[in-house]
């Protein structure tokens, strides 16, 4: 099978993005796996998929495969990704209307290959992540030997955000891996290290859940300022470094306000593969 696909980037975190409209697609998750895999596929951090939409007014649905196979629910550089390939391909050059989930959100495409991403409501109700906690501004953890404070959100996928004094020595991989089977989180959950630089201004690293660590993670930056938000340490609009770059997050931080990310958009090459 003759398989079409876009390769993609937003700040370092990559995908194949794969239009269904346009070609059958019924992979397995092991075929998903092998896609992404670096030696023996393509290789990407996930997978992007492109449907036609079921709701009024998007222009499209997508959905979000990991490099291990399994499913994730949303991904805040992705979407940048597709808004991107959408506009090449002769859609809206300024608005897009995006399905996830049974919801509608909005993508602007703003000049310099940047988007601005309508992210949708902050959820912090445990029962959004999933999260077994009973629901608190904070919480706290041990692991190794001490305790680490910490922020639960949904961002239409769950989140937890640690808040560090160092970004540069968070133990990402230690304890970002350990949360994947810890039974606070039932459908397992991205990990954010946030070291607050300014009230404008934090370092982020992120482990996420089915990829690892990864050099930039958009919904994982949106949980981040939420949590901060929520902390009151982080302003309204806040710039978030990662591995690969920078966004901007915007949140007024009323509980039925939306937030904004936005940030750039890149395609790196195009290609088929026999699968």
């Amino acid at each position: 099978m003759q398989l079409a696909f876009t390769k993609m980037q937003g700040l370092g975190n990559d995908f194949v993005v794969l239009d269904a409209r346009t070609q059958p697609l019924a992979l397995s998750a092991q075929q998903f796996a092998r896609l992404a895999d670096r030696r023996y596929g393509v290789g990407c951090d996930q997978i992007l998929i492109i449907n036609p939409a079921t709701l009024a007014p998007a222009d499209f649905q997508y959905r979000v495969v990991n490099a291990d196979g399994s499913a994730a629910e949303h991904c805040g550089n992705g979407v940048r990704c597709v808004a991107q390939y959408l506009a090449a391909r002769g859609a809206a050059t300024e608005q897009l209307i995006v399905e996830i989930g049974g919801a509608c959100f909005e993508l602007r495409l703003l000049p310099g290959g940047m988007v601005r991403v309508d992210m949708g409501v902050p959820r912090f109700t445990p029962a959004a992540l999933p999260f077994t906690g009973i629901e608190a501004p904070e919480y706290t953890l041990e692991f190794d030997g001490r305790p680490w404070r910490f922020g639960a959100v949904s961002m239409g996928n769950p989140h937890a955000v640690f808040s560090v004094p160092d970004t540069a020595c968070a133990p990402v991989l230690e304890l970002g891996g350990t949360l994947q089977a810890h039974p606070l989180f039932p459908a397992r959950v991205n990990v954010g290290f946030m070291q607050i630089v300014s009230p404008a201004r934090i370092r982020l690293r992120v482990f996420e859940r089915g990829v690892g660590e990864t050099q930039a993670c958009g919904t994982g930056a949106c949980a981040a300022v939420a949590i901060g938000r929520r902390w009151g340490l982080l302003a309204a609009q806040t710039l978030v470094e990662l591995h690969g770059g920078e966004l901007t997050i915007e949140w007024s931080g009323h509980a039925d306000s939306p937030l904004y990310m936005t940030g750039p958009a890149v395609t790196v090459f195009e290609g088929t593969l026999d699968l």
